[in-house]
């Protein structure tokens, strides 16, 4: 597990952004926390810096959407989803536990099958 910050130290509505391979970003939506691959599907974006609606976050870059829950895009420009991470708070720290390589994959093979 990797240690985000302190709880108090990301505020509902915000974002911060793992320096990990590939990088990761932790979202506060209206105090439940959520963690994605930081970068967008569809073009290289960091989505932290997107905005936050609810449990989807905008690509600042072209408008894509992803719901934070699953990963998946909720709209074009982009078509494959974004691999998700649990998240947990501890003694009020946030920890990530970063998703496999497999569960990325099956999430994308998943979302081509629903298609």
């Amino acid at each position: 597990m990797i240690a985000v910050c302190r709880l108090e130290d990301l505020p509902a509505g915000e974002s911060v952004r793992l320096d990990t391979a590939p990088p990761v970003a932790v979202f506060n939506a209206d105090g439940e926390l959520f963690a994605i691959d930081d970068t967008c599907s569809h073009q290289d974006a960091s989505l932290s810096e997107g905005w936050l609606e609810g449990c989807v976050v905008e690509c600042p870059l072209h408008a894509a959407s992803f719901d934070l829950r699953t990963g998946r895009p909720t709209c074009l420009p982009a078509r494959r989803p974004v691999r998700t991470h649990q998240v947990y708070v501890e003694d009020g720290v946030i920890h990530v536990r970063l998703g496999t390589a497999e569960e990325g994959a099956a999430a994308c093979a998943e979302e081509g099958s629903a298609a």
